[in-house]
């Protein structure tokens, strides 16, 4: 609900980073007040939100289009629209998610008319008991074709072990040339060896909400290296930012959360 609300507001401005036309109605009231919360103690969360949505929407659309990867999987789906906004001939999209988030979001898609829920195949997993590739297959993802998976918005809510099982899976089952997509934040918010009074605030949020702040890092090229990983490129939001607003402001404290994309072999 809280990064639907992000993309709502953002997707309002008369020059929007992003666009997404169903957020608003997908965060609803309850979105906007979380929102409202957030920012007091990251006023740039908005900003922040729609450029990571900005770049990831044209990562996928160059790597769809470029190296002809016919699978998108989104993991940890959440309210996520791309396989709408993004939908491209001979692409299939596969959302993945727990039961329980996914059968909030279609009850909210329900009353979206103009939504079409077909454009996904929805997956539901619980990811401490189940294997997220078997769950796929099962649905038709055929994992010895190039796919695209888009994690977004997860890695600092996992521990650093469900972090490398996830990783090390997706290299050693997957087709040589699948794309991981991702975002990660600096090893201090993740350990939460913290001081600003905005740092602080996050962390008490995202413990309200249910979903604590626990991993980071300053450099993951090790961590890629170790599970398989031969093509990674990484870069700040700050570089992110600049690349699609023209803008650059060091006290967005952007420079200390990156983006990512890897894969074994270059794609």
């Amino acid at each position: 609900m809280l990064v639907a609300a992000y993309r709502a507001r953002a997707s309002a401005r008369p020059s929007p980073v992003c666009n997404d036309p169903w957020a608003s109605r997908l965060a609803g009231v309850e979105g906007e007040e979380l929102a409202r919360r957030y920012d007091q103690g990251f006023p740039s969360a908005e900003l922040w939100v729609a450029v990571r949505t900005a770049f990831f929407d044209r990562e996928i659309r160059r790597l769809t289009g470029e190296a002809k990867a016919g699978q998108v999987v989104v993991l940890g789906a959440g309210f996520d629209t791309r396989a709408v906004r993004l939908a491209g001939s001979g692409v299939r999209w596969f959302e993945v998610d727990r039961l329980e988030s996914q059968e909030e979001k279609l009850r909210r898609l329900g009353a979206l008319a103009d939504y079409p829920r077909q454009a996904a195949t929805f997956v539901s997993c619980d990811f401490e008991k189940e294997d997220f590739l078997d769950r796929l297959a099962a649905a038709g993802f055929r994992a010895e074709e190039p796919a695209i998976f888009l994690w977004e918005g997860v890695t600092l809510y996992l521990p650093e072990a469900a972090v490398r099982t996830t990783l090390r899976n997706i290299a050693r089952r997957c087709h040589a040339r699948t794309v991981v997509l991702f975002d990660y934040i600096g090893k201090k918010m993740g350990d939460r060896e913290v001081r600003s009074a905005g740092d602080l605030a996050i962390h008490a949020v995202s413990v309200e909400v249910g979903e604590p702040i626990v991993f980071g890092s300053n450099d993951l090229l090790p961590l890629l290296y170790e599970e398989g990983y031969r093509f990674v490129h990484t870069l700040s939001f700050d570089e992110a930012t600049l690349d699609l607003t023209g803008t650059y402001d060091r006290a967005r404290m952007f420079r200390f959360q990156r983006l990512a994309l890897c894969s074994r072999t270059a794609p």
